[in-house]
């Protein structure tokens, strides 16, 4: 399975190239991406953040300091945003009161404290705090969404039973821990469930993966 997994990996670089994935000027900002990203589409969070930047608050400080209200509608975008200003001023709350507002400093602690502690926020699930570990703050972790859920349920990699975190050990398993692996494999994961493997009327043919699904 090492081998099938590195071959995927090795195929979508070919074909697509590096991703440069999660996109973000700072640590902070991808860490802000990742909690408005849930359930909405990535241009959707792009339009959120477009407004933070534009309003001068694309910081720890200045983005708790604003009142609930604005926040929300500054974040309207990306959806559910009454929800995602609670889950936003919590991770906030955490990043001040722990590190001081400094994701230098978090990025000191062990990844596996700092999971527990990120899981332990409200409204921050394991897939968030895995893209908050990895992508901001450069820790070997696997992310584990639903695009890699359904692209290798189809390929009979893992059953349709699956849990998270059996996906995730599976991956972690049969690849190199690497930051730059693991970033890589996720990127060419959402690539290919946006374009190919689609939830309904997938376009298997032309996906670069097609090879590889089982006969």
């Amino acid at each position: 399975m090492t081998a099938a997994l590195n071959d995927y990996l090795d195929k979508a670089l070919k074909d697509l190239g590096p991703q440069s994935w999660w996109p973000g000027e700072t640590p902070f900002e991808i860490c802000v991406g990742a909690i408005l990203t849930q359930n909405t589409a990535w241009t959707n969070v792009e339009k959120a953040i477009v407004n933070l930047k534009e309003r001068g608050v694309l910081d720890p400080f200045k983005l708790y300091a604003l009142p609930p209200p604005e926040l929300a509608q500054l974040i309207r975008p990306a959806g559910y945003f009454n929800i995602k200003t609670k889950r936003l001023r919590n991770f906030l709350k955490f990043l001040i009161d722990d590190y001081e507002g400094d994701l230098e400093r978090m990025k000191q602690e062990r990844g596996d404290s700092l999971r527990e502690k990120l899981l332990a926020v409200r409204g921050i699930g394991p897939e968030t705090a895995d893209s908050i570990l990895l992508y901001a703050l450069e820790k070997p972790i696997f992310v584990v969404d639903a695009y890699a859920k359904r692209i290798f349920t189809r390929h009979a990699v893992r059953g349709d039973e699956a849990d998270y975190h059996e996906i995730q050990d599976h991956f972690a398993r049969h690849l190199d821990t690497d930051v730059r692996v693991f970033n890589e494999f996720h990127a060419f994961i959402v690539h290919v469930g946006k374009k190919w493997c689609r939830p309904k009327n997938p376009d298997c043919e032309n996906c670069p993966w097609k090879d590889y699904l089982p006969r």
